[in-house]
């Protein structure tokens, strides 16, 4: 069985489609294109930007979606590359939750300053009411 890669690369080869026309067509950057066509799945962005990568090069070449996307999938699974990305959106969480750790004391930090705004916001409006709306100066 043919790749995937190459199965694409020879339909756009047979449709007599150029990598520039897909590029001017999807605005996808020929770079892209290339690493796609070379079946260099970890040269593509990854997750939602890889697939609309693929649906657009399909659009162009007036492919049926579903089954191409079906395809990548399984050859995207074959490469290895679904796995790496998994354990990168792992780590990135991973090191999310761990900055968001410390955030508990900034919050606390944030109310202190509220409540001294407020505090000095009300001392400010006793003082004009008390002095300046009553007439009463200091003296």
């Amino acid at each position: 069985m043919e790749r995937f890669c190459d199965e694409l690369r020879c339909e756009r080869e047979r449709r007599k489609v150029s990598i520039e026309t897909i590029c001017e067509q999807t605005k996808v950057a020929s770079r892209h294109v290339v690493a796609l066509e070379a079946g260099e799945y970890g040269a593509l962005p990854g997750g939602v930007f890889r697939k609309g990568i693929i649906r657009s090069y399909l659009a162009a070449l007036g492919l049926e979606e579903i089954p191409w996307i079906e395809r990548f999938e399984a050859s995207l699974r074959e490469s290895g590359t679904a796995s790496t990305e998994a354990r990168d959106w792992t780590e990135f969480a991973e090191n999310v939750r761990r900055n968001r750790g410390g955030s508990q004391s900034r919050a606390d930090m944030r109310w202190v300053g509220v409540a001294t705004m407020l505090g000095s916001l009300a001392a400010l409006g006793w003082s004009v009411w008390k002095f300046a709306l009553h007439g009463r100066l200091i003296p």
